[in-house]
């Protein structure tokens, strides 16, 4: 029917090199009530070479258009985001050579391969209210 799981989005972003924007699906993970993108193909993807470009400042589309920062995470944090990420995210599975049952110890020792960020969802400022 073409539905994607509620954990599949577009990310859109400026490219670096052409600044016109460009459009990625990505797979989401929750973790402590957060939501977290990953880069399953590491460090080499086009969308996160263009996010750090664009200092996190994306457009995240599902039903809607949605303006978030992108955080990124520091390594030391990233483990339990991954083991949640591929618990959660079938299809990236061939492309991190962990067990998603592994031990954190197993998702540590790949976490500096695996950028992982923290979305943050944009607010647009506040209209001023025109009283007479």
């Amino acid at each position: 029917m073409g539905l994607q799981p509620q954990r599949w989005i577009s990310l859109e972003v400026v490219g670096r090199r052409s600044g016109r924007l460009r459009r990625f699906p990505v797979g989401m993970a929750d973790w402590n009530e957060d939501w977290y993108l990953v880069s399953m193909l590491g460090e080499n993807c086009d969308w996160v070479r263009n996010v750090r470009a664009a200092h996190g400042q994306v457009v995240l589309h599902r039903r809607r258009r949605r303006p978030a920062r992108l955080v990124e995470v520091p390594v030391a944090e990233r483990a339990p985001i991954l083991r949640r990420y591929l618990a959660t995210v079938p299809g990236a599975r061939p492309h991190i050579p962990v067990d998603p049952r592994a031990t954190l110890a197993d998702f540590e020792a790949i976490a500096p391969r695996y950028p992982v960020f923290r979305v943050e969802p944009e607010t647009p400022p506040r209209q001023p209210r025109i009283t007479e």
